[in-house]
């Protein structure tokens, strides 16, 4: 057997991260390199086993690796929220390390061939479950390493990111499965071609498919025509300074009338566009909107909007843990919300209702309430907003949208309950200025192409500041937008009524491994109880 000291154990554990990292959109795009980024991870696990070294061993290495990951990836949330940057980059590496290390318990104590398998169980139910619980952290999601290479993944429209998931790690297990029999157990070369010829056509099968699919899939002609705006508008030290918001409602509507007709079917404005924060009951009286009314009269044809807004309830008792007690008397509840103006000046609100840690939601605050003191000022509301119940829809006469607000497009199940209500179009409004000009803006736009892929839907992605675009059914990203540049851009986009397995469906796999993992990993610690106390 190969002799690894410690300090290739822990080279090794670092190699891993580095692959992982530099396959990933935009912190290297270099995506081959995810098929084999675990292979010295589960070669330094392997060596531990053989080795009899104790368990803990393998969640520090996996802890390292997962911990590069993290860091080569989403270094930039830095920019944002040093706080709140360090907390995602340590527990989102624990829960992984941890995820890894139950791999490793089940190895030790079913079997070696039933550890193998666990990974694909353990690894594909953390991710469901990361997906649906209040420190939801899914940008690494292993399956958004292809939102780059949409001819890649065609084959989403059925599986989604986690089908993705799981085609890396088996590829990858069966390229540690060759390392393994050459370096752990001395075999030839030669013997390992069956291996090989598993790995050829894992790995090639689905990317023939999907590049067939690709370049034959047909789009149904049912166009309509849409604007997105960019204003471009410094999230810090402007967007919320409310002294500055009648000159950015000035320039959406110049930058709207720059490209409308009376072809124009829909404009959509990015998050909080109208970042002042207002009461949803008094709109139709407020004066900014009597004047946005009088100008999409005058000058924008009374086309339909769908604009991003800073918004508020009022209720006469606590309506959710949201509410917070005013001088009044009265409960406020405050929203990061998706508003739709139609031709007839009525007005819709639909509320965000994916939220981002630490900064819209305060994790477990209605078990610890005192955590809301411990809140992150948001654009001049800070404590958790109200949210939708379950996911809603825009209707107009000739169309229905999917409101999809920033973070919120992270969730492909979300989107596709959406879909599944009957939108045609998604839309996305974002505000990715936060970051600066890094990977993360990149990487969020890049995800709308596994959105667009999994239900079949054309997107139009409205951005404060870089990048807006459009989005077709197949995946492919048009007239993208350049970084801190005010602009606007117009494009038919074809609706869609279809719907795909994968709208209708969801995550069966995710539920599935998710609700295995648990069976699984009851029975280890059985296994283990009974190795420990009754041999």
């Amino acid at each position: 057997m190969i002799q690894l000291t410690k300090k290739h154990r822990f080279l090794l554990s670092i190699l891993s991260g580095l692959l992982m990292m530099v396959s990933y959109p935009f912190s290297g795009s270099l995506t081959p390199l995810v098929f084999i980024s675990w292979v010295p991870l589960l070669f330094v696990e392997s060596y531990i086993s053989k080795k009899n070294y104790r368990s803990g061993k393998v969640f520090v290495h996996a802890y390292i690796a997962f911990l590069v990951y993290n860091l080569g990836t989403t270094w930039w949330v830095w920019n944002a929220d040093p706080v709140g940057a360090t907390l995602a980059f340590v527990l989102n590496s624990l829960l992984m390390a941890l995820t890894f290390y139950a791999f490793h318990l089940a190895k030790k104590y079913i079997g070696e061939k039933e550890g193998y398998l666990s990974l694909l169980f353990y690894w594909i139910g953390f991710e469901y479950f990361h997906y649906n619980w209040e420190m939801s952290w899914t940008w690494l999601t292993f399956g958004n390493t292809f939102s780059i290479r949409p001819s890649w993944v065609q084959w989403y429209s059925y599986g989604g990111a986690l089908g993705g998931s799981f085609w890396i790690l088996l590829v990858n297990l069966l390229f540690f499965r060759t390392v393994q029999n050459i370096y752990l157990k001395k075999e030839s070369w030669k013997i390992q071609t069956p291996i090989f010829y598993s790995i050829a056509f894992i790995l090639l099968l689905p990317i023939s498919i999907s590049v067939y699919t690709y370049y034959n899939y047909q789009e149904n002609e049912k166009p309509i025509e849409v604007v997105a705006l960019q204003p471009n508008i410094d999230p810090y030290n402007e967007k919320f300074d409310t002294s500055s918001f009648p000159n950015q409602l000035e320039t959406l509507i110049s930058l709207a009338d720059s490209l409308v007709t009376e072809s124009t079917d829909l404009i959509v404005a990015p998050e909080t566009a109208l970042s002042a924060n207002f009461n949803e009951a008094d709109v139709h009286a407020l004066d900014f909107f009597k004047y946005f009314k009088e100008q999409k009269q005058s000058k924008l044809e009374n086309v339909p909007w769908y604009i991003g807004a800073s918004t508020y309830r009022l209720y006469n008792k606590k309506h959710s843990r949201a509410s917070r007690l005013q001088n009044d008397g009265l409960f406020a509840e405050f929203y990061n919300t998706s508003m739709l103006i139609t031709e007839n000046d009525d007005v819709e609100f639909i509320h965000k209702s994916k939220l981002v840690p630490g900064v819209e939601v305060l994790p477990f605050s209605d078990i610890f309430p005192f955590l809301e003191e411990m809140s992150i000022n948001n654009g001049g509301t800070s404590g958790t907003l109200g949210i939708e119940e379950e996911a809603q829809i825009f209707e107009l006469e000739n169309l229905k949208i999917a409101p999809v607000i920033c973070y919120e497009s992270i969730y492909g199940e979300w989107v596709t309950e959406q879909v599944r209500k009957g939108a045609e179009l998604i839309c996305i409004a974002t505000n990715d200025g936060w970051w600066g000009d890094t990977p993360g803006y990149k990487q969020h736009l890049s995800f709308a192409s596994l959105r667009a892929i999994e239900n079949r839907r054309s997107i139009v992605r409205s951005a404060n500041t870089g990048t807006s675009c459009f989005v077709n059914q197949r995946g492919d990203v048009s007239q993208a937008t350049d970084w801190w540049e005010e602009d606007a851009i117009k494009a038919e986009l074809n609706l869609n009524s279809e719907i795909t397995f994968f709208t209708k469906y969801g995550n069966v796999m995710g539920r599935s491994f998710a609700f295995a993992s648990v069976l699984l990993l009851l029975f280890t610690f059985v296994k283990r109880f009974r190795k420990k106390y009754m041999s």
